[in-house]
């Protein structure tokens, strides 16, 4: 179980990572925070050329129906590894 105080923790150490992710990783980081913050996806997804808006949109939708509590555990997770692999 994460708790706010470690989600909030892990949110700023994601933006201290001295290596890039990989886009999958920024992606599932994305999908994950939305989830944990906003919950399943709602509105359209952007189209046209917006390729970056529509590869967000599918990442968040591709979670819909986990918990917050279940998107904060996970993303916690995914920010400790990223940190060990960097």
């Amino acid at each position: 179980m994460a708790t706010q105080e470690e989600f909030e923790k892990a949110v700023v150490r994601s933006k201290e990572l001295t290596t890039r992710p990989s886009n999958e990783d920024l992606l599932k980081l994305y999908s994950l925070f939305k989830q944990a913050t906003e919950g399943d996806v709602t509105g359209e997804r952007p189209g046209g050329f917006d390729f970056k808006g529509a590869a967000k949109y599918d990442a968040w939708q591709g979670i819909k129906g986990i918990s917050t509590e279940e998107a904060k555990i996970q993303y916690v997770a995914l920010v400790e590894q990223l940190h060990n692999n960097s």
